[in-house]
């Protein structure tokens, strides 16, 4: 019999701050950042099958079944499996609810990635721990390690080197300011600063949200105008500022109906949303650590 897990939440995050201190001799860029988990993402659905197939029963614009993370990481945790269990055969039917912009720098590529693989990796029984997990996970992408390791993060390296940090309880207003950004054209970019002064965990203050500032900002609101505007207009309410490569812009809140009031005011050309803080990715207790 088919086995399912649905309704499994694959959350947003947001880069509370993200410097650029460096770059690796292969051209990666070396950063820093804090991740901040929230309640507010894409939603998938797993039915396990009796073949090896894997099929993404949802059609994503613009996202060909080939190349999307979602079905990759099934793949790659398929592989693994086939491994470790040589005669178990691991298909699955992979549903997805898709709320999150593509090109928005809240990480709903990565997030759907590793939901994927805790899920598949409970159904399947693969018995991979938490840290294998995250391994795999580097093979997508370097931001999938941090959905997996499943706790706000301040994260180094090209962004999976994790330490677990306690964040605010907050809220967030989100702009998606209508454009995407690729995020290769951000780095590439003369412009960027990459010589910012390496900070310490112990450097944070209790107003995180507040902390060093977001070195791919300039680059992409010189690039896209949009992303300067809504930066522009969401400052009136607190600090602004764009989350990972962008294009959404953010401002955090103490309480929920600040939030609600400054959500009232967008202007109707922008769609912008609420979220609030997350401690845990809520698929946490799927995993062995």
């Amino acid at each position: 019999m088919p086995a399912s897990l649905n309704n499994c939440p694959a959350p947003a995050k947001l880069n509370l701050f993200l410097h650029v201190i460096g770059r690796r001799a292969d051209g990666y860029h070396l950063l820093q950042t804090a991740f901040q988990l929230l309640d507010h993402g894409d939603v998938l659905h797993f039915t396990t099958r009796d073949d090896a197939q894997i099929v993404r029963t949802t059609e994503i614009e613009g996202v060909p079944t080939k190349t999307d993370l979602i079905v990759r990481a099934a793949k790659l945790l398929q592989a693994e499996t086939a491994k470790r269990y040589p005669d178990k055969v691991c298909g699955a039917d992979i549903a997805i609810e898709k709320v999150l912009p593509m090109g928005g720098g809240l990480g709903g590529g990565s997030s759907d990635a590793a939901t994927t693989l805790m899920a598949l990796n409970h159904l399947w029984e693969s018995g991979l721990t938490r840290t294998e997990l995250m391994a795999l996970g580097l093979q997508l992408g370097a931001d999938v390690p941090f959905f997996i390791f499943g706790q706000n993060a301040f994260a180094e390296g090209v962004g999976e080197q994790l330490q677990a940090i306690s964040t605010p309880e907050l809220w967030f207003v989100v702009i998606e300011p209508g454009v995407q950004v690729p995020t290769a054209q951000i780095f590439s970019k003369k412009e960027l600063t990459r010589d910012t002064k390496v900070v310490r965990i112990t450097d944070f203050p209790d107003a995180l949200n507040e902390f060093g500032k977001n070195d791919l900002q300039v680059v992409a609101c010189q690039l896209f105008p949009p992303i300067a505007e809504a930066i522009k207009w969401l400052s009136k309410f607190g600090e602004a500022r764009m989350t990972g490569s962008g294009a959404c812009v953010f401002c955090a809140f103490s309480q929920q109906d600040q939030a609600d009031e400054v959500l009232k005011l967008v202007p109707s050309h922008w769609k912008a949303w609420k979220a609030k803080a997350l401690q845990h990715h809520p698929l946490m207790n799927l995993q062995k650590s």
